[in-house]
Order: structure tokens, then C-alpha cells, then sequence
């Protein structure tokens, strides 16, 4: 079983006055090079605010003009029912996001029996697709020193590298590979569920003619 979420964010803008749109998954608080957190993390829609119609701050002054309304971003965000893995696919980009669990004993950087096999399928598409940068994020949960975490979590990064590697064919493909600790989560650290979810490899690729 699966679960999908459809979203999308449009903005104008004219000289005077910026409407910016929510991005999905909070993409909008940090680089495009950094991790980005799934749809469903972004704060509760709430009432809408009243507008005074007369403000002199919303009114365009004499020649101004509105931009083209630009749609910035759509993605679709697929999870099994055991949220093991989850798929998140925009316009321009695929991100797999694999719990640590699924790949690493605990605490540990070395690969367990079924890891090959999951990272494998995921550096097949990177071939279809034709990508030719490919990044791999590392994370843990907030327990033990920050230090820690990110020495685990970017070993953990390094070891899927290594592994899709060996299966993709471009060979000039670009990795860009960091272990971010406990930055970024995902769910709530208190609880052991959302902990399972924080502790990941993020594996993002562009999506090419194949896509």
C-alpha cells in the first residue's frame, strides 16, 4: 500500500509587492543543495487573514505591472505502508529516502544483508534517467552528541555511495556526499517512530529524457 500527496505553489511578483508560495516540503528554507524535507512537515493551513483592500502598501504604482504567474514546483511523495522507503519525485528532481534500518545494523556503517539489493534498483534508475550528479544525504535521530551523529551519518553516506557506484554506468557522474546528523528531521525526535523516520540516507538525482 501506498500513500500519495499532490501539492503544488504558485507566486507573482510585481516591483513593489512579493507573494511568495509555500514550497513543497519546506524546500524553500535552505539551499537547493541541501536535503529537503517530504510534504507534510509544513506548519497546519490556518484562517485566512483580513486584508484591508485600500492599504497603500498593496496598491502597484503608476507603470508597475504584475509578473507571469510561474508555477515553481509539483511533487508526488510515495511511502510504503511501513515508511522503510519513501519516493518524492518534483518536476526536476527523484529523491529515495531509506530508513537507516533497512540497511544498517544499529549504530553501525556496515551494510546489512539486504541493503545491496535496495540500493541497487535505486542506482538502475539513476541509469534511466541518465543523471550525471547524484547526491547522498546521511541523518540520525537527537540522540548521543551531535558529533557523533554526523561521523555516522556521513560513513553511512559514504558506504551507499560506494555501493551505487558499483551499478551505475555514467562514469562521470558527480556525488556529492554529507552526513548531516540530527539537522533536518523529518517527524518528532520524542517519540521512537518519528526517530526511526529521522534516521535515513537521502539519495537525490535529476530527473533526465527518461523521466
Amino acid at each position: 500500500m501506498t500513500t500519495r500527496h499532490r501539492v503544488a505553489a504558485a507566486v507573482a511578483v510585481s516591483s513593489v509587492v512579493i507573494a511568495g508560495a509555500h514550497l513543497i516540503g519546506a524546500a524553500a528554507a535552505y539551499a537547493a543543495d541541501n536535503p529537503t524535507a517530504p510534504p507534510g512537515t509544513e506548519p497546519s493551513a490556518s484562517a485566512p487573514v483580513p486584508i484591508d483592500s485600500s492599504a497603500p502598501g498593496l496598491k502597484i504604482p503608476q507603470g508597475g505591472t504584475l509578473a507571469p504567474v510561474k508555477v515553481l514546483d509539483i511533487a508526488e511523495v510515495v511511502e510504503d505502508l511501513g515508511g522503510e522507503q519513501r519516493r518524492q519525485e518534483t518536476n526536476q528532481t527523484v529523491m529515495m529516502a531509506l530508513q537507516s534500518e533497512v540497511l544498517f545494523p544499529e549504530d553501525s556503517s556496515v551494510f546489512n544483508a539486504q541493503a545491496a539489493a535496495r540500493i541497487q534498483a535505486i542506482a538502475n534508475e539513476i541509469n534511466q534517467q541518465k543523471a550525471t550528479r547524484v547526491r547522498v544525504f546521511g541523518f540520525t535521530d537527537d540522540q548521543g552528541s551531535y558529533e557523533h551523529g554526523k561521523e555516522l551519518s556521513k560513513k553511512r553516506a559514504d558506504a551507499v555511495q560506494v555501493e551505487l557506484a558499483k551499478t551505475v554506468t555514467n562514469p562521470s557522474v558527480i556525488f556529492d556526499v554529507r552526513g548531516y546528523s540530527e539537522d533536518y528531521p523529518i517527524a518528532d525526535n520524542g517519540t521512537e517512530e518519528g526517530r526511526k523516520k529521522n534516521r535515513r540516507v537521502e539519495i537525490t538525482f535529476p530527473r533526465g529524457a527518461a523521466g
